[in-house]
């Protein structure tokens, strides 16, 4: 029996490992010999995870929640360690598989590899190249300690490597976000919002906004929402923030009636909301490969991305934190002057089916 611990940091991880989660319970409904266990390393009352995700996801809740919750990243890495440590004391693993750059993943990838198991890191060979950044630390420790890095792509292949990971232990899965957006491609829930507000298809902006340094400089923001709203003439922007966003944007944006602020969405209903927009306006990486996806036109509110294929060959282009470059690609956006969109190689929507099967063939 190939026992898989699979661990999630934060809400987004949820939605990567979901088609693990899947394929797991197919293959062992199939008569397999493989079971699983999904840990989350946060609180069980979680309020950043929407009671309906899970069902949105097509899965089942965490097994096990580890209940730590803080805020200094030191901390949460120490009571982490402590706590997965507890879990694995009581439970037969064989396989730990961690998603993309937390410190939490950190914490739970140091406790795998003291105790012997195999650990696998999913999105693995991602890089800012800004060691300045906590997550790229988290990047670099994590895959240093991985006995597999499942990556999604070449660049990311080629990083790994050039890192000194062995090759026989780097295998180019694809991008498992995908798995998960053409599972849930008809599964998408048209938002109320839509009669409320008047929307039609293909004729709205989505903006999304997360980062704390574009928070933490409201000069600048506030410059950058004026060219955005500016450029974006009669054309609403939809905007679906969480309150510590929504209480910094509000005041800067009180003179723009095309600027509408809403609550967050359920995850199927955001989905809903990203693949009919006209353009998107967002500073996440998971968002801009959605759109890639998609075929949206996406900006990003960053100079660099981990997620460079949305660039090269998707429909992302970066403006950085520069309000003129922002005004400019809105319009480019509103007026339909956009570059022709790719999908990247192995968007497949088979990444998790790859994965399983690797796991499978080294046991």
């Amino acid at each position: 029996m190939l026992n898989i611990c699979i661990v999630a940091g934060a809400r987004p991880n949820f939605i990567k490992v979901a088609p693990l989660v899947r394929i797991i319970i197919k293959a062992k409904a199939e008569g397999r010999a493989v079971d699983y266990h999904l840990v989350y390393t946060g609180a069980e009352n979680d309020p950043t995870l929407e009671s309906s995700l899970f069902e949105d996801l097509g899965i089942p809740h965490p097994d096990v929640c580890l209940g730590v919750d803080c805020v200094n990243l030191n901390e949460l890495t120490g009571r982490v360690m402590s706590e997965f440590e507890k879990y694995l004391d009581a439970n037969r693993i064989d396989v730990v598989i961690v998603v993309d750059d937390l410190a939490s993943t950190m914490a739970v990838a140091i406790v795998a590899k003291k105790h012997g198991l195999t650990l696998a890191h999913l999105v693995a060979g991602t890089r800012s190249f800004d060691i300045n950044m906590p997550k790229e630390i988290n990047r670099l420790v994590i895959d240093g300690l991985s006995d597999l890095l499942f990556t999604a792509g070449i660049g990311s292949t080629s990083t790994a490597t050039r890192e000194g990971a062995e090759l026989a232990n780097v295998y180019m899965v694809g991008n498992i976000l995908m798995d998960t957006l053409r599972f849930n491609r008809s599964r998408l829930v048209r938002p109320s919002l839509f009669d409320t507000l008047q929307l039609k298809e293909h004729d709205y902006i989505v903006f999304t906004l997360n980062r704390k340094a574009l928070l933490a400089d409201r000069d600048n923001l506030g410059r950058m929402l004026t060219s955005l709203c500016r450029a974006a003439g009669d054309v609403k922007i939809i905007a679906p923030l969480r309150n510590g966003a929504e209480e910094v944007v509000l005041p800067l944006v009180k003179d723009f009636d095309n600027f509408i602020i809403v609550k967050p969405l359920s995850y199927l209903e955001f989905g809903y909301l990203t693949a009919n927009a006209k353009g998107i306006v967002t500073d996440s990486g998971n968002v801009a490969e959605e759109a890639t996806f998609n075929g949206v036109p996406c900006i990003t509110l960053n100079s660099y991305t981990e997620h460079i294929e949305t660039v090269k060959c998707g429909s992302n282009v970066l403006v950085g934190e520069d309000a003129g470059k922002l005004a400019d690609a809105v319009s480019d956006m509103v007026m339909g002057r956009w570059k022709q969109c790719s999908l990247p190689d192995r968007w497949d929507g088979r990444t998790a089916e790859r994965i399983l099967q690797i796991l499978f063939d080294i046991k």
